[in-house]
């Protein structure tokens, strides 16, 4: 089938959508994703492994509004109509929308040409903007949410707390696909740094807990630490700034998505202390868990949180409070006992050799997509 995924950010990152369209592309499938490119920085179309991307920009006016919120209501109609143009040489056969953010379009579309539409929920959306905005917009992206997900055919989401939320809200089918990622090995390999090297890459934001992070490294001049990835302009300028006053942290900026896993291989431990505090952290799935897991590295988790859960569940790190004082205590604790960096790297690996891999959540994904083959064929 020909299918068009709307993806409310360029794609140069987005590692969960990337896997969906290349497993969609491998079982036969063509995929077309239309992303937007806020900052206009990529190419306006170009094909990687196989998957068709095509940009829409931020128009002038955009440039004037304020809060992103405003901005996706005009990204919403941009989307369509090129969705709508791109179809008149496509002719998709299903609408696949990420998030909130790009559900919208979906479900024009839908309305206009009568195609199935799957809603792919990464997060629940109004939790993930509580702190950026005003009250009101929380309510309405939860209102809006409700609205829309009348339309929609299928829901594939993360994880089983997300599951629950969606079946508070709907009766529509849902299928859960983690964002687990490709085995990397299936024997356990310890690591030979001369410093035992911490790891976080991913989103750079205050919920992470890294300028505390930070802090607590600098306190273990025998710890090496590496950090990365991306966020919002003022807190990455500061983490920046703040790890180039310690000497044994290294901020790396934004890597490309091929290098995550063989660097996380390379570390020690994973960092991923996600506040407990803020409702999309405390119940979100954890792109760092999936990477230590399938590297067979041990992980530190705030107590608290489904990745903490996780992590107790599958006896593959430590949990701390989300306090300077207890990560660092565990992280202390990893490096000083070797035998216990071990049996957690190898009880992470274990868990995604036996459910925690991308190839299981694959055979989910495509079961969803034979659904739909299905119903469309006896449905002629």
């Amino acid at each position: 089938m020909n299918i068009l995924m709307t993806l409310a950010n360029p794609f140069t990152h987005d590692a969960r959508v990337y896997n969906e369209a290349r497993s969609l592309i491998k079982n036969g499938h063509n995929v077309t994703v239309l992303a937007w490119d806020r900052n206009n920085e990529n190419p306006s179309s170009e094909i990687i492994d196989g998957i068709e991307i095509v940009r829409c920009y931020n128009t002038k006016l955009m440039k004037f509004v304020k809060y992103d919120i405003f901005k996706m209501y005009l990204w919403w109609n941009n989307g369509f109509k090129k969705a709508f143009e791109l179809n008149k040489k496509k002719h998709f056969e299903v609408i696949h929308s990420h998030d909130l953010s790009s559900l919208s379009i979906g479900v024009k579309l839908k309305k206009k040409l009568g195609l199935p539409l799957i809603y792919d929920a990464h997060e629940i959306f109004g939790y993930m903007i509580i702190n950026d905005v005003p009250k009101y917009f929380v309510k309405k992206a939860f209102s809006t949410e409700k609205k829309l997900i009348k339309y929609v055919d299928y829901i594939i989401t993360v994880n089983k707390p997300l599951q629950d939320y969606f079946r508070s809200i709907t009766d529509k089918p849902i299928t859960i696909v983690m964002n687990c990622k490709q085995l990397q090995e299936t024997q356990y390999k310890p690591t030979n740094n001369s410093k035992f090297t911490l790891l976080y890459l991913g989103n750079l934001d205050k919920n992470r807990f890294l300028l505390e992070l930070v802090d607590v490294v600098k306190e273990l001049p025998q710890v090496y630490c590496i950090i990365g990835g991306k966020g919002k302009p003022k807190y990455v300028k500061s983490l920046k700034e703040k790890s180039a006053t310690v000497q044994n942290v290294d901020f790396i900026g934004l890597i490309p998505m091929n290098e995550v896993l063989p660097m996380t291989k390379k570390a020690d431990l994973v960092i991923c202390m996600t506040s407990p505090n803020a409702l999309c952290g405390r119940q979100a799935s954890a792109n760092k868990q999936f990477e230590a897991m399938v590297c067979g590295r041990p992980i530190i988790c705030t107590k608290g949180t489904y990745p903490g859960q996780s992590t107790l569940k599958e006896k593959c790190g430590l949990v701390a409070t989300f306090s300077k004082e207890d990560l660092k205590k565990a992280i202390i604790k990893i490096r000083d006992n070797s035998a216990l960096r071990e049996e957690l790297g190898r009880n992470a690996l274990n868990a995604a050799i036996r459910e925690y891999n991308w190839e299981k959540q694959e055979k989910k994904l495509i079961k969803v997509y034979e659904e739909i083959e299905n119903y469309k064929r006896n449905n002629k």
